[in-house]
């Protein structure tokens, strides 16, 4: 791949990662909140999000 496509690519991707991952963990916060299981939801929530931080940190050096 050229580096342009690769960035536009993994930037793209990290964003929509970190913007699910941020939305996934305020839903576990909600849950948390009405007493439900929340833990494990909660920690997968904030691996995307740093997942997807990765990704668009990652991807400058494409650029």
């Amino acid at each position: 791949m050229q580096n342009k496509t690769r960035w536009i690519i993994q930037a793209t991707s990290g964003l929509i990662l970190t913007g699910s991952g941020l939305s996934l963990a305020i839903d576990a916060g909600l849950t948390k909140l009405q007493g439900g299981d929340w833990f494990f939801y909660g920690t997968g929530a904030l691996v995307i999000f740093n997942a997807g931080l990765c990704l668009v940190i990652d991807a400058a050096r494409f650029k």
